[in-house]
Protein backbone atom coordinates (compact mmCIF):
# COMPACT_ATOMS: atom_id res chain seq x y z
CA UNK A 1 0.00 0.00 0.00
CA UNK A 2 1.36 3.41 -0.93
CA UNK A 3 2.12 5.51 2.12
CA UNK A 4 -0.13 8.54 2.52
CA UNK A 5 0.81 11.21 5.03
CA UNK A 6 -2.61 12.10 6.45
CA UNK A 7 -1.15 14.98 8.46
CA UNK A 8 0.31 16.49 5.30
CA UNK A 9 -3.02 15.96 3.50
CA UNK A 10 -4.80 18.12 6.09
CA UNK A 11 -1.89 20.54 6.39
CA UNK A 12 -1.43 20.02 10.12
CA UNK A 13 1.37 18.95 12.45
CA UNK A 14 1.53 15.55 14.14
CA UNK A 15 0.94 17.35 17.43
CA UNK A 16 -2.39 18.76 16.21
CA UNK A 17 -5.31 18.60 18.62
CA UNK A 18 -8.73 17.16 17.79
CA UNK A 19 -9.99 20.72 17.34
CA UNK A 20 -7.13 21.48 14.92
CA UNK A 21 -8.01 18.40 12.86
CA UNK A 22 -11.70 19.32 12.73
CA UNK A 23 -10.95 22.92 11.74
CA UNK A 24 -8.51 21.92 9.00
CA UNK A 25 -10.87 19.28 7.62
CA UNK A 26 -13.85 21.64 7.43
CA UNK A 27 -11.80 24.31 5.68
CA UNK A 28 -10.42 21.94 3.05
CA UNK A 29 -13.68 20.03 2.57
CA UNK A 30 -15.47 23.30 1.84
CA UNK A 31 -12.73 24.33 -0.63
CA UNK A 32 -12.66 21.06 -2.60
CA UNK A 33 -16.28 19.93 -2.27
CA UNK A 34 -17.58 18.50 -5.58
CA UNK A 35 -20.66 20.74 -5.42
CA UNK A 36 -18.37 23.77 -5.54
CA UNK A 37 -16.01 22.24 -8.12
CA UNK A 38 -18.23 20.57 -10.74
CA UNK A 39 -16.44 18.46 -13.37
CA UNK A 40 -13.09 18.98 -11.62
CA UNK A 41 -11.48 15.54 -11.26
CA UNK A 42 -8.50 16.88 -9.31
CA UNK A 43 -10.78 18.56 -6.76
CA UNK A 44 -12.80 15.35 -6.44
CA UNK A 45 -9.62 13.33 -5.86
CA UNK A 46 -8.42 15.84 -3.26
CA UNK A 47 -11.82 15.76 -1.54
CA UNK A 48 -11.61 11.97 -1.22
CA UNK A 49 -8.08 12.20 0.22
CA UNK A 50 -9.21 14.80 2.75
CA UNK A 51 -12.13 12.61 3.86
CA UNK A 52 -9.87 9.58 4.20
CA UNK A 53 -7.36 11.51 6.30
CA UNK A 54 -10.10 12.91 8.52
CA UNK A 55 -11.70 9.49 9.05
CA UNK A 56 -8.41 8.17 10.43
CA UNK A 57 -7.08 11.16 12.38
CA UNK A 58 -10.42 12.22 13.93
CA UNK A 59 -10.78 8.78 15.54
CA UNK A 60 -8.39 8.63 18.55
CA UNK A 61 -7.94 4.85 18.28
CA UNK A 62 -7.28 4.89 14.54
CA UNK A 63 -4.94 7.85 14.91
CA UNK A 64 -2.93 5.96 17.54
CA UNK A 65 -2.61 2.99 15.19
CA UNK A 66 -1.65 5.23 12.27
CA UNK A 67 1.03 7.04 14.28
CA UNK A 68 2.51 3.67 15.26
CA UNK A 69 2.27 1.69 12.01
CA UNK A 70 1.81 4.26 9.23
CA UNK A 71 0.35 2.75 6.04
CA UNK A 72 -0.11 -0.59 7.84
CA UNK A 73 -2.38 0.91 10.52
CA UNK A 74 -5.40 -1.16 9.41
CA UNK A 75 -3.43 -4.27 10.39
CA UNK A 76 -2.48 -2.86 13.82
CA UNK A 77 -4.46 -5.41 15.85
CA UNK A 78 -2.87 -8.35 14.06
CA UNK A 79 0.59 -6.78 14.30
CA UNK A 80 0.22 -6.14 18.02
CA UNK A 81 -0.82 -9.75 18.53
CA UNK A 82 2.20 -10.94 16.56
CA UNK A 83 4.41 -8.72 18.71
CA UNK A 84 2.99 -10.29 21.89
CA UNK A 85 3.57 -13.78 20.49
CA UNK A 86 7.10 -12.85 19.49
CA UNK A 87 7.83 -11.50 22.96
CA UNK A 88 6.50 -14.67 24.55
CA UNK A 89 8.62 -16.75 22.20
CA UNK A 90 11.75 -14.77 23.01
CA UNK A 91 11.22 -15.24 26.72
CA UNK A 92 10.77 -19.00 26.22
CA UNK A 93 14.01 -19.34 24.25
CA UNK A 94 16.23 -16.96 26.24
CA UNK A 95 17.87 -19.84 28.11
CA UNK A 96 19.04 -21.34 24.83
CA UNK A 97 19.69 -18.30 22.67
CA UNK A 98 20.96 -15.79 25.19
CA UNK A 99 20.47 -12.03 24.78
CA UNK A 100 22.59 -10.18 22.23
CA UNK A 101 21.19 -6.67 22.29
CA UNK A 102 17.51 -6.82 23.28
CA UNK A 103 14.68 -5.77 20.96
CA UNK A 104 16.88 -4.00 18.43
CA UNK A 105 16.79 -3.68 14.67
CA UNK A 106 17.24 -7.41 14.09
CA UNK A 107 14.18 -8.25 16.21
CA UNK A 108 12.09 -5.60 14.44
CA UNK A 109 12.95 -6.95 10.99
CA UNK A 110 12.14 -10.49 12.11
CA UNK A 111 8.75 -9.29 13.32
CA UNK A 112 7.84 -7.89 9.92
CA UNK A 113 9.22 -10.99 8.23
CA UNK A 114 6.84 -13.08 10.31
CA UNK A 115 3.96 -10.76 9.48
CA UNK A 116 4.40 -10.46 5.72
CA UNK A 117 6.40 -13.46 4.54
CA UNK A 118 8.77 -16.21 5.63
CA UNK A 119 9.21 -16.97 9.33
CA UNK A 120 11.41 -15.67 12.10
CA UNK A 121 14.14 -17.83 13.57
CA UNK A 122 12.98 -20.04 16.41
CA UNK A 123 9.27 -19.31 15.76
CA UNK A 124 6.42 -21.10 14.07
CA UNK A 125 5.02 -19.77 10.81
CA UNK A 126 2.77 -16.74 11.24
CA UNK A 127 -0.93 -16.81 10.39
CA UNK A 128 -1.93 -14.44 7.62
CA UNK A 129 -5.04 -12.32 7.50
CA UNK A 130 -7.43 -12.69 4.63
CA UNK A 131 -7.65 -9.94 2.02
CA UNK A 132 -9.69 -6.83 2.76
CA UNK A 133 -12.73 -6.22 0.56
CA UNK A 134 -13.63 -2.74 -0.69
CA UNK A 135 -17.10 -1.78 -1.86
CA UNK A 136 -19.03 1.38 -2.74
CA UNK A 137 -22.63 2.08 -1.76
CA UNK A 138 -24.60 4.59 -3.84
CA UNK A 139 -27.11 6.62 -1.83
CA UNK A 140 -29.13 9.83 -2.12
CA UNK A 141 -28.81 12.57 0.47
CA UNK A 142 -32.20 11.83 2.00
CA UNK A 143 -31.16 8.19 2.44
CA UNK A 144 -28.74 9.27 5.18
CA UNK A 145 -31.01 11.80 6.89
CA UNK A 146 -31.99 9.09 9.37
CA UNK A 147 -30.16 6.03 10.67
CA UNK A 148 -31.42 2.91 8.96
CA UNK A 149 -30.47 -0.68 8.15
CA UNK A 150 -29.75 -2.07 4.73
CA UNK A 151 -28.94 -5.52 3.38
CA UNK A 152 -25.95 -5.84 1.04
CA UNK A 153 -24.59 -8.82 -0.88
CA UNK A 154 -20.85 -9.23 -0.42
CA UNK A 155 -18.92 -12.20 -1.81
CA UNK A 156 -22.19 -14.03 -2.43
CA UNK A 157 -23.49 -13.52 1.10
CA UNK A 158 -26.11 -11.14 2.46
CA UNK A 159 -25.01 -8.93 5.34
CA UNK A 160 -27.14 -6.42 7.18
CA UNK A 161 -25.45 -3.15 8.10
CA UNK A 162 -26.54 -0.05 9.96
CA UNK A 163 -26.05 3.19 8.03
CA UNK A 164 -25.72 6.04 10.55
CA UNK A 165 -27.42 9.34 9.92
CA UNK A 166 -25.23 12.15 8.64
CA UNK A 167 -22.54 10.14 6.83
CA UNK A 168 -20.60 12.10 4.23
CA UNK A 169 -19.85 11.51 0.58
CA UNK A 170 -16.58 9.59 0.40
CA UNK A 171 -16.74 8.45 4.03
CA UNK A 172 -15.62 4.86 4.65
CA UNK A 173 -16.68 2.48 7.40
CA UNK A 174 -15.06 -0.81 8.38
CA UNK A 175 -16.93 -4.04 9.12
CA UNK A 176 -14.56 -6.45 10.84
CA UNK A 177 -14.17 -10.04 9.64
CA UNK A 178 -16.32 -9.66 6.52
CA UNK A 179 -13.38 -9.72 4.12
CA UNK A 180 -11.60 -12.64 2.46
CA UNK A 181 -10.66 -15.88 4.16
CA UNK A 182 -7.13 -16.46 5.43
CA UNK A 183 -4.98 -18.85 3.35
CA UNK A 184 -3.82 -20.68 6.48
CA UNK A 185 -6.64 -20.48 9.04
CA UNK A 186 -5.74 -17.00 10.24
CA UNK A 187 -8.25 -14.18 10.82
CA UNK A 188 -10.50 -13.05 8.00
CA UNK A 189 -9.99 -9.69 6.36
CA UNK A 190 -12.28 -6.72 6.83
CA UNK A 191 -14.89 -5.11 4.61
CA UNK A 192 -14.51 -1.39 3.85
CA UNK A 193 -17.61 0.35 2.51
CA UNK A 194 -17.27 3.80 0.94
CA UNK A 195 -20.43 5.90 0.67
CA UNK A 196 -21.17 7.77 -2.55
CA UNK A 197 -23.92 10.24 -1.78
CA UNK A 198 -25.74 12.17 -4.51
CA UNK A 199 -27.40 15.40 -3.47
CA UNK A 200 -30.89 15.25 -4.96
CA UNK A 201 -32.26 18.17 -2.93
CA UNK A 202 -32.44 21.94 -3.33
CA UNK A 203 -29.94 22.38 -0.51
CA UNK A 204 -26.17 22.73 -0.62
CA UNK A 205 -24.56 20.69 2.18
CA UNK A 206 -21.38 21.46 4.09
CA UNK A 207 -20.87 18.91 6.88
CA UNK A 208 -24.06 19.22 8.95
CA UNK A 209 -25.01 22.71 7.72
CA UNK A 210 -27.37 23.28 4.81
CA UNK A 211 -27.60 26.31 2.52
CA UNK A 212 -30.60 27.50 0.51
CA UNK A 213 -31.28 30.43 -1.82
CA UNK A 214 -34.83 31.80 -1.54
CA UNK A 215 -36.33 34.28 -3.98
CA UNK A 216 -38.59 36.95 -2.49
CA UNK A 217 -40.72 39.61 -4.25
CA UNK A 218 -39.45 43.18 -4.28
CA UNK A 219 -42.54 44.31 -2.37
CA UNK A 220 -41.85 41.80 0.41
CA UNK A 221 -38.24 42.96 0.64
CA UNK A 222 -39.34 46.59 0.90
CA UNK A 223 -42.41 46.26 3.12
CA UNK A 224 -41.62 43.02 4.94
CA UNK A 225 -43.89 40.03 5.14
CA UNK A 226 -44.20 36.33 5.81
CA UNK A 227 -42.77 33.56 3.62
CA UNK A 228 -42.60 29.79 3.89
CA UNK A 229 -39.43 27.70 3.73
CA UNK A 230 -39.41 23.96 3.09
CA UNK A 231 -36.85 22.22 5.31
CA UNK A 232 -35.93 18.55 5.40
CA UNK A 233 -38.39 17.88 8.21
CA UNK A 234 -41.29 20.13 7.22
CA UNK A 235 -42.27 23.70 6.39
CA UNK A 236 -41.46 26.72 8.56
CA UNK A 237 -42.65 30.33 8.39
CA UNK A 238 -40.20 33.22 8.26
CA UNK A 239 -40.88 36.89 8.86
CA UNK A 240 -38.98 39.04 6.37
CA UNK A 241 -38.04 42.36 7.91
CA UNK A 242 -38.94 45.60 6.08
CA UNK A 243 -36.13 47.04 3.93
CA UNK A 244 -34.44 43.66 3.56
CA UNK A 245 -31.48 43.88 1.18
CA UNK A 246 -30.52 41.45 -1.55
CA UNK A 247 -28.25 38.58 -0.34
CA UNK A 248 -29.39 38.98 3.26
CA UNK A 249 -28.71 35.70 5.09
CA UNK A 250 -30.72 34.27 8.00
CA UNK A 251 -29.99 31.19 10.10
CA UNK A 252 -32.51 28.56 11.13
CA UNK A 253 -30.87 26.86 14.07
CA UNK A 254 -31.11 23.08 14.18
CA UNK A 255 -32.79 22.83 10.76
CA UNK A 256 -29.73 21.44 8.98
CA UNK A 257 -28.45 17.89 8.54
CA UNK A 258 -27.75 15.36 11.30
CA UNK A 259 -24.27 15.46 12.83
CA UNK A 260 -22.49 12.21 12.04
CA UNK A 261 -21.90 10.10 15.18
CA UNK A 262 -23.82 12.62 17.32
CA UNK A 263 -27.32 11.35 17.98
CA UNK A 264 -30.15 13.91 17.85
CA UNK A 265 -27.73 16.74 16.98
CA UNK A 266 -28.30 18.80 13.85
CA UNK A 267 -26.53 21.54 11.97
CA UNK A 268 -28.15 24.81 10.89
CA UNK A 269 -29.96 25.93 7.75
CA UNK A 270 -28.76 29.20 6.19
CA UNK A 271 -31.22 30.96 3.90
CA UNK A 272 -30.02 33.67 1.50
CA UNK A 273 -32.63 36.04 0.10
CA UNK A 274 -32.59 36.94 -3.58
CA UNK A 275 -34.82 39.96 -4.26
CA UNK A 276 -36.78 39.61 -7.49
CA UNK A 277 -37.07 42.74 -9.62
CA UNK A 278 -40.21 42.63 -11.81
CA UNK A 279 -39.43 41.89 -15.45
CA UNK A 280 -42.72 43.40 -16.65
CA UNK A 281 -45.17 45.89 -15.14
CA UNK A 282 -48.79 46.74 -15.75
CA UNK A 283 -49.75 50.36 -16.47
CA UNK A 284 -50.97 50.79 -12.90
CA UNK A 285 -47.75 49.34 -11.46
CA UNK A 286 -45.66 51.68 -13.60
CA UNK A 287 -47.70 54.62 -12.41
CA UNK A 288 -47.22 53.60 -8.78
CA UNK A 289 -43.45 53.15 -9.21
CA UNK A 290 -43.28 56.53 -10.96
CA UNK A 291 -45.14 58.10 -8.09
CA UNK A 292 -42.67 56.48 -5.67
CA UNK A 293 -39.76 57.78 -7.73
CA UNK A 294 -41.22 61.30 -7.68
CA UNK A 295 -41.53 61.13 -3.89
CA UNK A 296 -37.89 60.04 -3.55
CA UNK A 297 -36.72 62.89 -5.78
CA UNK A 298 -38.83 65.56 -4.19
Amino acid sequence: MEYIDYYKTLGIAKTATAADIKKAYRKLARKFHPDLNPNDSEAEKKFKEINEANEVLSDPENRKKYDKYGENWQHADAMDEQARQRQAGQQSYQGFQGQTGGAGEQDFSEFFEAMFGGQARGQRQASYRGADFNAELQLNLMDVYETHKRTLMVDGKNIRITIPAGVHDGQTIKIKNYGGKSPNNGPKGDLFITFRIANDTQFHREQADLFLTKEIPLTTAVLGGEIQIKTLDGTVKLNVKPSTQNDTKVKLKGKGFPENKKENTYGDLYVTYKVLVPSSLSRKQKDLYQELANLENS
